[in-house]
């Protein structure tokens, strides 16, 4: 059995290390995995057995995602979209796929319609046809109506299966995609994509620290700085605080908080044990990406959540809203970020008991794995056997689709 699978990431790394995780799950269940990646290499991505196939790289340089650039900076243009389309058609052709998963698409990534659509027509058209599969994360940014009515009618013309990777108990997926509905007997809920827990170090960093992170790092400078200054003022009772500069923060302003920081703050990259860290730390402070929080699940630590909400993303302060509601996490806004703002959700944490477990599904790579399979094999799903979680009350849906859109 062989699978292409499309990744696209353009601004955070989240995007790419949930698809490692549901391609390292495939290959464990025995299938071919070949994966398109789209944007830059990402630093530790673990694509396990798979091969990868680096596209010409995309991303922006900021929030408002516009334009999108090439590997040289520049604008992207019609001669270069040739190419990536060409790129991806030459190699669904060399291929020929069983099965093609693609990343976000249709409920995000529209700017790559040029190279997505005609590969999904190809891979669908052909004899016999490779079955077409979305994964894709279960809170969507805010779109106009007609945008959202546009997804679903590409998703229900062209999508056999579509693995939302979330828990409807939590959120259901027509919170933020009210068409869900249409989908219904084709759309699956997979549980939360995990990443694997590294072995742990038994080292003593993190230990009773503050633990500042901002996931890939792109736009994380404003909150690293306000932590920065948070601790100066001696905030945490006199800690160590310790901040992570991922991968994609400019080396400039990572030397540039090295340099002010404070002989009890700790300035270092983003490193691959920070699950355990979060597993000693007193509190995390970070941003709410899915990744992020579903390691500060799985460690049940303090946590202070600033949302990213830049150019009119919404996809994180949903998150982090439902969390703080459910005593999970405590939620400054964006907005509101400052060094005291930061120093005061930071003390209100430490007197807060450990939060109880989430209660969430985590071992959603597995499940999506499973729903490929069987997919591709074209045995019956049924929701009882396909691994999906009970959708909740009535009463649970509900009160989460409130609080979601809720102030």
């Amino acid at each position: 059995m062989k699978a292409l699978v499309y990744v696209q990431h353009l601004l955070g790394i989240g995007h790419v290390r949930r698809t490692a995780a549901v391609v390292r799950a495939l290959a464990q269940a025995g299938v071919e995995v070949t994966v398109a990646q789209g944007g830059r290499p990402v630093p530790d991505a673990d694509f396990g057995a798979a091969r990868v196939v680096q596209l010409p790289p995309a991303r922006v340089a900021d929030a408002s995602f516009r334009p999108i650039l090439d590997e040289s900076g520049r604008p992207v243009d019609d001669a270069w979209r040739a190419r990536r389309a060409a790129a991806l058609l030459g190699l669904e052709q060399r291929l020929r796929p069983d099965v093609l998963v693609v990343e976000s698409f249709p409920f995000g990534r529209g700017a790559f319609r040029f190279e997505l659509l005609p590969l999904i027509e190809a891979a669908a058209g052909r004899s016999p046809p490779a079955r077409i599969v979305s994964s894709v994360r279960d809170i969507l940014v805010a779109k106009d109506p007609a945008r959202l009515a546009a997804m679903a009618e590409l998703a229900a013309r062209w999508f056999d299966l579509i693995l939302v990777h979330g828990d409807p108990r939590f959120l259901p997926f027509d919170a933020t995609f009210p068409h869900a509905g249409r989908l219904s007997g084709r759309l699956r809920y997979t549980g939360y994509v995990a990443g694997p827990r590294p072995p742990d170090a038994r080292g003593s960093d993190g230990a009773d620290e503050i633990l500042v992170s901002a996931g890939g790092g792109a736009v994380g400078g404003p909150l690293l700085h306000a932590a920065l200054e948070a601790a100066r003022a001696g905030a945490g009772g006199g800690r160590k605080w310790r901040l992570l500069a991922g991968a994609e923060m400019p080396e400039a302003t990572r030397a540039a908080l090295v340099a002010a920081a404070p002989a009890h703050v700790v300035v270092e990259r983003a490193r691959p044990d920070f699950p355990d860290l979060l597993s000693r730390c007193a509190v995390s402070v970070s941003q709410a990406g899915y990744n992020t929080v579903m390691d500060l699940m799985a460690a049940r630590c303090r946590s202070v959540l600033v949302p990213f909400s830049e150019g009119g993303e919404t996809e994180q302060e949903v998150r982090a809203r439902l969390l703080a509601r459910r005593g999970l996490a405590t939620l400054v806004e964006e907005a509101r970020l400052d060094p005291a703002t930061l120093a005061a959700a930071v003390d209100r944490a430490l007197e807060a008991p450990p939060p109880r477990g989430s209660g969430f599904r985590m071992n959603g790579a597995a499940v999506a794995a499973r729903l490929i399979v069987s997919l591709v094999r074209r045995q019956p799903m049924p929701a009882s056997r396909s691994g999906a979680p009970h959708p909740g009350t009535g009463k649970e849906i509900a009160e989460n689709a409130r609080l979601a859109g809720s102030g």
